[in-house]
């Protein structure tokens, strides 16, 4: 699963704090910070766990079980095939989170709010496609580390190279197994039954 990142403004949130407090602790080296190409502040989520132990400060108690959970974005301006994905996910790993979004510019906007693992993104979309959200996802310090598991109806060796190199996992050709986006996805430990084509 992506290790979670988080901003000085998340930071000071969970803490209580302002966010210049957060940068000037980074600052002293009291909290373990990466700095983005950007030079940007992220904080991983060991690094708050820990800052906060040591000070002897209070951490919500959602934000262990948040912040561990696998979280799956499906991605497709197909609405039914959306809903049917969406279920899948909901029905056989009730521990997942799973929200859906149907466009690129959607996507974008539910990344930073949702702050998906794991993004299922469909390639052929009108607007902003699959690989222009796929290589906003990478250039992006918020949303880098998600694993990105493409899919699409109009499958071709040259789109299959774009889209690996924006960054995606793999580029699975609609219809697939559902088997096969569970494995691509990293769930296949957790309980699966039956197979079926979508």
């Amino acid at each position: 699963m992506a290790e979670q990142i988080y901003s000085p403004n998340e930071v000071a949130a969970l803490l209580g704090v302002a966010p210049v407090t957060v940068r000037q602790w980074a600052q002293k080296g009291l909290i373990d910070a990466r700095t983005t190409a950007g030079g940007h502040r992220r904080f991983t989520r060991a690094a708050v766990i820990g800052f906060a132990q040591r000070m002897g400060m209070t951490l919500p108690a959602e934000f262990d079980a948040t912040a561990a959970q696998t979280r799956v974005l499906v991605v497709d301006d197909d609405r039914q095939f959306n809903g049917m994905l969406t279920a899948l996910f909901a029905l056989r790993f009730p521990h997942v989170a799973v929200e859906s979004a149907f466009d690129g510019f959607e996507a974008g906007r539910a990344a930073q709010r949702f702050r998906p693992s794991i993004v299922v993104l469909d390639i052929m979309m009108p607007g902003m496609d699959g690989v222009a959200v796929c290589q906003a996802l990478k250039s992006d310090a918020d949303t880098a580390a998600v694993r990105v598991i493409a899919m699409t109806g109009h499958h071709t060796s040259e789109l299959e190279q774009r889209v690996l190199a924006a960054g995606a996992e793999a580029l699975l050709k609609k219809p697939f197994d559902t088997n096969a986006l569970i494995a691509a996805c990293g769930l296949e430990n957790s309980e699966t039954t039956a197979t079926e084509t979508v």
